[in-house]
Formats: C-alpha cells, structure tokens, sequence
C-alpha cells in the first residue's frame, strides 16, 4: 500500500448522481498529468506555471475531445493535505463523467488510491500525527454534535498534546538512566529519584484518567446506549416509541410481548442517545421469553445508563413490590446510573399523584401514551451530559487501538515504579521505560510502526480520503 513515489486518483465525494463530483489527484506527478489533458478557456494558460492555491476553469480532454468542463484546483507540495502536489477536479456528478475522467488518467501515469491512502501520505509526510489521521475517519462518520466535537478536538492534537510534554519528560530520564549504563563502575546517579518519582505520579495519573475516559468517549463517538427495563406491561415499548416518535416496537396489553431487544437512536442535544427496549423482567416459564430477559439484563450491563420504568399505580399501591424490585435491579447493576421512572400517571387521580410525589420525590412521572412528561425525560438526559453525570470536559479517549497503548503503557509505568521501588538495576529500569515509550508512541505514531497496523488503520477508511 505505501507507494509514495506513484501519483494517485480517486472520487472523493460520496457515490451516486449529484450537480457536482470532485476528483482528487496526489503524487509527483499530479499537476503535469492534469496539465497534459487540461485545455484552460485562457489560451497558451499551463497549470504547471500556475502558483499554488489557485483555481482554473476549462476542459478535461481525452483524445482532443471533450469529456466536461471542470474547475481545477492546485495545491503545490509541501502546502497540501498530503504535504504532495495535490489537483482536485470538480466536474459534474455525471457517473459516466466520472468513470471517463478517472480512466483516462489512469492510462495516463495514474495509480487507483487504496481506502485512506490520502490520509496516509498526509501522516507519512508529517502533516499530521497517526491520532490526528484515524480522527478523519471519526469526523467523517460522525453523526451528532457530540461526536463531531471529539473528531474535532482529537484532530486539533487533543491526546497528542496531552502525551507530547509526558513523552518528553520520559524521554529524558531515560536518557540520564542510560548514561548510568556507561558508568556502572562507578556508582553514580544522574536521574534524580525523587523527580523521577514525582514524574511516575504525574503520568500514571493522566494515563489513568485517559484511560478511565473511554467509555464515555467511546459511547459518545457511538451513541450512548440506555436500556429500558422494567416490569411486563409499565410501557417500555409505549416510552421507546414516544422518544422515537414512530411506532418502532409492538405494544400489547399481553404480558411477555417484547422478547428481543429493540434499539433506535435519537439525537437529543447533539448527542445521540441509542435506546434499547428490552423484554419484561418476570418470573416464567416460557423458555424463549426468559432468554429475553437474559438479554435484558445483558444489554442493561452494557448500557452506559439505565431506565427503570415503574408503572406509577403499582407504586402507589405495591410500594414494597417496587422497592425489592429495585433494590434487585441495583446489585444486579451496581456500577449504573439508574433513573427511575413512574410511568401511566394518566391513569391516577389527583390524590394518588399527591402521595407519589410525596413518598417518591426523586423519581421522573410520565404517561408514555399520552406523552406527558416525555419532553421533561429528554431534557433529564441532556443535563446528565451538561452537568457531567456521564461526561468530562477533557480529552476523551474514543479509539480502542489507543486504549489498548495507554493500558499498556500504564503497566509499563508501574513496572517502572515497582522496580525503583525494590532497587532494581538500572538496565533494567531502561527497558520498563523504554517500553512505556513504545507504547505512548504507537499512539501517534512517533516510534516505528509495523506497515501491517498502518495498512489496517487506513483499510477503513473510504476511498479518496
């Protein structure tokens, strides 16, 4: 795949017939090839004398035909994406243009681009970092405020610039414990232990706190997922399909209707919220029904919050019902946050509402069928994201390959630690550092990648990016 010295073409904007379609060219030889099948509406007018950053209109010809007219865009190397010569063509979304524009450049000293192969040229060239680069691919796929806005502050350097001082630091140690190396004999220390310890804390703190952040970056790179449990027949189904405002999941008065999760997603905020409408939770017999609620209890672990959906009578008149089947639910999902909800308050009257209030202050009403109270459950889910419930205003991990590196690198701190701790010898102590390094490095791409990862990074992304 890594073939910098060919000159590459692909359709960057999206398949299918639109007014405008955009090829893109990187390479050495980028500009001359289109300069040699480019015919400018200004006579004698040659891209290669052109300065860089300018556009041109005239005509892609093949054979000293006309296949359309374009506008030409140039960006001359280093002052590109790709830190190459780079032409972009935007012709029109014709697919026959398309395909015609395409295959005559490639007779013509062009190579097809593999999936990303423009954003791997961007970081082989050093125009950006490799956690900059699989943030494209993020930003790409974003679908909502909350997840364009990690893209963003990841392509911005966010975990770069928070590991670059760190690495740094690291790196200098490192170099004062191999110095030791050379003069064994003599016994002498050049890395101050007590700043070296003092470093160890500052970086197995943010480590920690990076590593901590994935699930919450993952979920907001993915959409939160919220499991909807309870009881057969509170309104579980009834509740998805008001948030959804379709009639999604089938409703029954049956108990036992819903035995598969349902899922659907909503963007409340700019977050997107992916909610999950699970099987009654009951004591049966019926072996597929209990496998659903298998399930529900499944998906709730997964779930980065849960809804426990509570028909608002029944907690009137059943109150111990209602507090074992919570108390139940909170050891199954000790680590959850839980919102408890009351749900039917339609079918109330004013004094059994009163006492719920009263007794249960802490808890949401709503009527899923007549949609009370449904608006004030959205709002409820996006403050827990406002006021931090279940965010950070820091950098968030979302990529798993990086989460991997930082655990490990996590490890190879305390084994540093460990080792200082119990005297061990200073090769060592190199190793365990050198190891962390590795790992904080593979993030970035800083230290020596293997072209097999690369070529795995960049196979997800689409072709022409």
């Amino acid at each position: 795949m890594i073939h910098q010295e060919d000159t590459i073409i692909a359709v960057s904007t999206p398949a299918g017939v639109g007014a405008i379609a955009n090829i893109r060219l990187s390479g050495p030889e980028a500009i001359s090839i289109v300069d040699s099948n480019f015919k400018s509406i200004h006579k004698n007018k040659t891209l290669l004398k052109q300065k860089s950053h300018t556009i041109h209109l005239g005509h892609i010809l093949a054979n000293g035909k006309i296949i359309d007219e374009v506008l030409v865009s140039l960006f001359k190397g280093p002052n590109s994406y790709t830190g190459e010569n780079v032409v972009e063509i935007s012709c029109h979304g014709s697919h026959y243009i398309q395909e015609k524009i395409i295959q005559h450049f490639l007779q013509n000293g062009c190579r097809l681009a593999a999936h990303g192969e423009f954003t791997l040229r961007a970081f082989l060239n050093g125009k950006m970092d490799l956690s900059q680069a699989e943030a494209v691919a993020d930003l790409i796929a974003s679908n909502s405020e909350a997840s364009h806005n990690v893209a963003i502050q990841q392509m911005r350097g966010g975990i770069s610039n928070e590991l670059k001082d760190l690495r740094l630091q690291l790196l200098d140690f490192a170099a004062l414990i191999e110095l030791e190396l050379d003069f064994s004999g003599e016994d002498v220390e050049f890395a101050n232990r007590t700043k070296f310890y003092e470093l160890i804390t500052k970086i197995t703190g943010i480590l920690k706190r990076l590593i901590d952040s994935f699930a919450f970056g993952n979920a907001m790179k993915n959409g939160i997922p919220v499991a909807i449990i309870g009881e057969p027949n509170v309104g579980k189904s009834t509740l998805l399909n008001a948030l959804l405002n379709e009639e999604k999941a089938i409703v029954s008065d049956i108990a036992g209707t819903t035995r598969d999760a349902i899922e659907d997603e909503i963007i409340l905020g700019g977050v997107a919220f992916r909610f999950i409408d699970t099987a009654g939770l009951r004591t049966t017999s019926d072996v597929i029904e209990n496998i659903g609620i298998q399930k529900a209890y499944e998906k709730a672990q997964k779930a980065q919050l849960v809804i426990f959906l509570n028909e608002a009578k029944s907690i009137v008149h059943n109150s111990s019902n209602f507090e074992n089947q919570l108390s139940k639910i909170k050891k199954k999902l000790p680590d959850k946050r839980l919102l408890v909800i009351a749900n039917k308050i339609d079918t109330l009257t004013k004094e059994e509402l009163n006492q719920l209030k009263v007794k249960h202050d802490d808890i949401l009403l709503l009527s899923a069928k007549q949609k009370i109270g449904v608006e004030a459950l959205k709002e409820t889910l996006i403050g827990l994201i406002q006021k931090g419930d279940l965010s950070t205003n820091e950098t968030v991990v979302t990529n798993s390959r990086h989460f991997e590196s930082l655990s490990n690198a996590f490890n190879s701190i305390q084994d540093v630690k460990n080792g200082l701790d119990i005297g061990i010898a200073s090769d060592l102590v190199a190793i365990d550092i050198r190891e962390c390094l590795r790992h904080l490095g593979n993030i970035t791409g800083e230290y020596d990648i293997d072209k097999d990862i690369l070529g795995h990074i960049f196979s997800n992304f689409c072709i022409g990016k």
